[in-house]
């Protein structure tokens, strides 16, 4: 049920385009989790923010069915490109087709299989990243971190979604679950890391916006 605040905020937001109205409608038909797409408001987000740093390649780790891919290439450059992870391989078709409703399939590279996998397969690479989004299995946001985190370029920012897990997070007995605890490690951890500064954006479930330094410990 949508509260009066998210309306007010959805109907004096930038609207979403006809592609992603697809996309979400086939989320919805499709999917057993549809509200798991980034929606209207946290994909304008996005968008702007690639619009405002301009990087040349971008992350994401968590592809789903291709809505926050689709508002971050629409916000690259007309050399911009993103590359987006998804285990998923039942979604492919849907992902793709969402991608030319949006004409941005030539800004995009889907890759389908274990993200810690081909993590290691982009870093052999030797990828590097202005931005990542990050919104998968938040039991291995801990380990996602540890591997992209020397893809990322200095003054880079890396965002990480639902970091906030409906308030299980700030909970006074901290829930068991692998899900919660993981989500709320990784928040610890970052805080803590001294090669980066963070602020927690309360938007949808949180976002952990998260830029890397330009001038790492002990450097000049």
């Amino acid at each position: 049920m949508e509260t009066p605040s998210e309306k007010y905020i959805r109907e004096h937001s930038t609207p979403q385009t006809a592609a992603l109205d697809w996309i979400q409608k086939q989320s919805n038909i499709r999917t057993n989790y549809p509200r798991m797409i980034s929606g209207q408001i946290q994909g304008n987000l996005l968008r702007i923010i690639t619009e405002m740093l301009r990087p040349e390649n971008v992350l994401e780790i968590g592809t789903f069915t291709g809505y926050s891919a689709v508002c971050i290439a629409s916000g690259l450059s007309e050399t911009g490109h993103i590359d987006t992870l998804e285990i998923n391989d039942e979604m492919e078709d849907l992902i793709r087709d969402g991608f030319a409703r949006a004409g941005v399939e030539k800004k995009i590279s889907l890759i389908i299989g274990d993200a810690k996998e081909s993590l290691l397969e982009l870093k052999r690479q030797g990828r590097e990243y202005g931005l990542v989004f990050m919104d998968a299995n938040k039991r291995e946001y801990l380990a996602y971190y540890d591997l992209l985190f020397d893809m990322v370029k200095p003054g880079g920012i890396i965002l990480a979604d639902d970091v906030l897990w409906d308030g299980k997070v700030y909970e006074e007995n901290l829930p068991v679950d692998k899900q919660t605890r993981g989500i709320a490690a990784f928040n610890d951890m970052i805080v803590k890391d001294p090669r980066v500064e963070s602020v927690i954006l309360p938007i949808r479930d949180g976002i952990n916006l998260i830029r890397k330094k330009s001038l790492l410990p002990g450097e000049a």
